[in-house]
């Protein structure tokens, strides 16, 4: 069977999971999930990547979002959600909230569940990109597997 631990950050729709569940073929495969919620931090990030895709009414909308602690209990749905629609089609999953440490808690996963691949699957984070600040070129340089980016469909 095949491991990835998937980092996400918010609900998988369905050509993501598609995308997650067949990049290996036949090859059964197992997911462990990272669910990043939106950390208080991030907003200025967030509405600066905005801006920079042309997302004009999304970098208003920054401040609707909940972050910190109210962004958990939708976090936990996103989980569930995810998890779901990964069990639907045939591959085990399980997965958590990252509350604190992700990058810590990442190579912990993969060094317990012996895990062969890392995909973070998350929206363009441009600033974030263009200084390897963004949780995938972090994510190399904590853990011994390859790490693969993959952009999140939209809604």
């Amino acid at each position: 069977m095949f491991t990835t631990v998937l980092m996400i950050e918010k609900p998988l729709v369905p050509t993501d999971v598609e995308l997650v569940t067949s990049l290996h073929g036949d090859e059964s495969t197992s997911f462990i999930v990272l669910m990043q919620p939106h950390g208080d931090q991030d907003r200025l990030l967030r509405a600066l990547d905005d801006v920079a895709l042309g997302e004009l009414e999304e970098a208003v909308r920054e401040g609707e979002e909940p972050e910190g602690h109210a962004a958990l209990q939708p976090a936990e749905r996103a989980l569930h959600h995810s998890l779901e629609s990964l069990r639907a089609t045939g591959s085990e999953a399980v997965g958590q909230i990252v509350e604190k440490h992700p990058l810590d808690l990442l190579r912990s996963v993969v060094e317990q569940t012996h895990a062969d691949e890392v995909i973070v699957l998350t929206k363009p984070h441009l600033v974030e990109e263009f200084f390897h600040r963004d949780w995938t070129s972090r994510a190399r340089h904590k853990v011994g597997v390859p790490v693969l980016k993959l952009y999140a469909h939209s809604d």
